[in-house]
This record gives C-alpha cells, structure tokens and sequence, in this order.
C-alpha cells in the first residue's frame, strides 16, 4: 500500500514528519491536523520530492499545506502539480482572474474556507477585480450563469443534461465557448474533489494567510499510524492488529476463489451493484461536524441546502445507472477534453493512471503484498456512490474488503466531505499509517472528480451530437 518513502526503486529511509500542527483558527474550522506535515527532506532518497518542493517554491512563490501533505507521495504530487500548473498558469480559453474565481466557486459549495481564502489571494494577485469578492453577486452574469452546473457538480452529477450545456452555450453577450466551458468543468470538478482531500485529511490554512493561525512548536514525528497517536493501547491496539490480520486473510481468500470460481453472471454482478448501491444508503455519518457556513463563504454559495442525495432511495424515482462501459473515460472523455482543452486530457489522465496504480506493496506493518484488490474496492466503490457501475467488477469485493468504518468515511469525504471529523480519520484501520491513510484521499479526490467529468462529459458530448 503506502510505506512512508518516495516511490522510487531501492530501500528508502522514512521522510522525517513534522508532528506540529496548527491550532484550529484563521479560515479552517477543523480539529487538529489528523496528518503530520513531512519536513522538507535535505538528501538522500527524498531529494526528488526536495527538488518538486523547491520547484513549486520558485513557481508560485509558496508551498501550501496540501502540497506538504501529497508529498508523502512524490509521484502523485509531481503529478497533480503538472496538472494544477496548466489548469491555473498556462495559457487556455478563461483568462486568469476568471480561473480562480471558478475555484472561489467551486470551493464555496464545499464550504472549504481554505481553498476559498487561498483563492481570492491568487484573484488579487492576478489583477481580479476586488468587488467581485463581496460575492457572487458581484460577478458577472457570465460566470454566474455557471452556479447551476457548479452545485450540480458538486452534489448531484447524475442529474445533469445536455440541456444544461445548451443554456450555457446559446448565442447572447454572457454565452461560453465550448473550449471555455470545458475549461471550467475540469476547474469545477477540480477544485470539488480538492476540499475533499482537505477535509478528509484535516487540512488547516498557513500562517501567512488572512486570519492567521498560530502553531504549535515542531517536534519529531515519525510516520506513525493515527492509533499510535491517539494512544490505542490495550484491548484497543490488539484489535487494530486485528483489524489488519483480518483484511489480509480476506484479501487472500478473494484472491484464492478468483483462481477456482468459473466465473459470477451478469445477473448476479447486477444484483450485486444494486445491494452495494441501495445498502450505502444506511452509510451516514453519526458525529456531524459543525459546518454552520462562514461570512466569507456563503456570499459565493446560492441555494446553500442543495447537497448529495443519495442516488437510489427506496419509494424515489431513482435516475438510471450510469453503466461505465457506456461512456468511458478512455475512450469518450479523454479524446473530447483533448480536442476541447488540449494538453489537459493527458496529464489528467496520467493523473488517473498514478494514483490507481500507485502501491509500495505494504499493508500496515506487512510487506510483499498486492494491494491492486483493495485500490479497485475503494475507487469503484466512491464511484458506486455516485451511480456508476462497472459491468465487469463483482461489487460483494466491496462488502468484504471495505468495513463499515471505512465506508463512511468514504462516502463522507467523496459526498459531503464538509462534515467530515477527526474521529472519522482515527476510526477506520486504526494501525495504518499516515502516509496510507493519505493514499485513500488520493484515491477518493481523483475517483470523486473522474466521476463528475463522465457524467459533464457525456452531456456537452449529447449536446454536440
């Protein structure tokens, strides 16, 4: 899975972790930072993720909280900056201003003051016109047009039609370009899928942002799993030794009957996919995070009591499945995007392709395993939230891989990850590392935002056909 190291060939020494972390205040309304910051690595093995770091200093000016944290990933992070970089710096459709106010946007439905507060810096830095700040209503028609397709995005993707791409695209003076409003919907889902990986791993603002926030003296960390912080001793460590054992004979046992089975049917796959689908219904929170939204957020947020509905409710007319091999992201969304926003399909794809396939071939304290089981449980299973089914994934993998800690946090991260906890973090495989629990962020931001670009994509590709 994720030991604590770079992913590059030979053994590496673990990056040394920062475990001071900043009190809850500024913009963030989180608990404490579940995740040590790594220290920027001076030699040896890490310097690859010493120079990307150095790299982003001299681009940007800055490295923020969510670059330190995806540094315990070096490859990811190589990954996700390329992508970052074109989507916000490079040249394309939407002037710059209007980029980062589509992330003011996108981050507001969320109710992540991190990413809103870090935005609105780079609008005024950009030349963005200041009144615009004092809410969408300040903005122009043009971009406020993009609002329905924003919370559509945000909450309930299934939900839009080529009819929504239509409104957006018919002549009139606030009228998109189909390159431009490709553009934002890469922006859109981006930005999305970013305050999932915010919340879910308890991300807080810097210092120097507006508000400030005041830290606690750094002290060595190593990559420890959260039960080690929080303590987990007794009868409580012997169960999340448990709690690993278990998953790894399971594991195993999978893998054994995959060998000997003949194979499941069709039928039976299906019936499989709607058990999976109809029982995430019972998968809720139980300790909600206050997410009462803030002055500085909720004047970009209209209609703020739209939110995720689970997709299939009993007695509700529920849409129609999304069958994956109906519009694939390979053979659908990659060429429009790249005919559209060239560039951005490729490395948004190669972005896809890391993360799925990102593994050091550990699970907690074990070495040597395949963890390709578990990667496809977990990134099949944010898209079975949002409707999406593969024909050719037996989906009782889920059930038996995925316990019910770690489908809630799953579905709370991918869906509404404003309420997401700490206790949520701590949770789910208890005698995990850090670095590991990362790892399933990643996966969820990047299933979570592939998700929402099939469901866009397919209507602006209904639209032109």
């Amino acid at each position: 899975w994720n030991p604590r190291g770079s992913p590059c060939r030979g053994t590496l020494s673990p990056i040394s972790l920062r475990g001071a972390v900043g009190k809850s205040g500024g913009l963030q309304r989180t608990a404490l930072h579940p995740v040590p910051l790594p220290q920027v690595p001076q030699e040896g093995a890490e310097g690859s993720l010493r120079q990307l770091l150095i790299e982003a200093f001299v681009s940007a000016g800055r490295v923020d909280n969510v670059a330190m944290v995806m540094g315990l990933h070096p490859q990811y992070l190589s990954s996700f900056w390329k992508t970052q970089y074109l989507l916000l710096r490079m040249d394309g459709p939407l002037p710059y201003h209007k980029r980062h106010y589509i992330a003011i946007m996108a981050a507001a439905r969320h109710q992540c003051s991190y990413l809103v507060g870090l935005h609105m810096g780079e609008f005024l830095k950009v030349g963005g016109n200041p009144a615009w700040l004092q809410g969408l209503h300040c903005a122009p028609q043009k971009l406020r047009n993009l609002n329905e397709i924003n919370k559509l995005l945000a909450h309930r993707p299934w939900l839009i039609t080529k009819e929504h791409i239509e409104a957006l695209l018919k002549t009139g003076e606030n009228s998109w370009s189909l390159a431009e409003l490709v553009q934002a919907l890469v922006l859109l889902t981006h930005y999305h899928s970013l305050a999932s990986f915010v919340f879910g791993c308890g991300i807080n603002p810097e210092e120097e942002q507006d508000g400030g926030q005041s830290c606690q003296p750094p002290s060595p960390h190593s990559d420890s799993s959260p039960a080690s912080d929080d303590s987990v001793g007794g009868s409580g460590g012997k169960d999340a030794m448990r709690e690993v054992e278990v998953l790894m004979e399971r594991m195993k046992l999978l893998q054994e009957s995959q060998l000997e089975e003949e194979g499941v049917t069709q039928e039976e796959m299906a019936t499989r996919f709607e058990l999976e689908k109809t029982e995430s219904l019972l998968v809720a929170p139980a300790d909600i995070a206050d997410h009462s939204l803030q002055s500085n957020v909720l004047c970009f947020v209209e209609d703020p009591e739209f939110g995720y509905k689970d997709f299939t409710r009993r007695g509700e007319q529920a849409p129609p499945t999304f069958r994956a091999q109906d519009y694939t992201w390979e053979d659908h969304g990659y060429s429009l995007i790249n005919r559209l926003y060239p560039d951005v399909g490729q490395l948004l794809d190669e972005k896809f392709q890391v993360v799925y396939n990102l593994t050091y071939n550990t699970i907690a304290m074990h070495c040597g395993v395949d963890t390709s089981m578990l990667r496809r449980a977990i990134w099949n299973y944010v898209h079975c939230v949002f409707g999406i089914r593969y024909d050719d994934y037996d989906y009782g993998e889920v059930n038996q891989l995925l316990e019910r800690s770690l489908k809630i946090y799953i579905k709370t991260v991918a869906c509404y990850p404003e309420k997401t906890t700490k206790r949520m973090y701590t949770q789910f495989w208890r005698h995990f590392k850090h670095s590991e629990k990362v790892h399933i962020n990643l996966l969820l931001l990047e299933a979570r935002m592939q998700a929402a670009l099939l469901y866009a994509l397919r209507a602006v590709t209904r639209y032109m056909t």
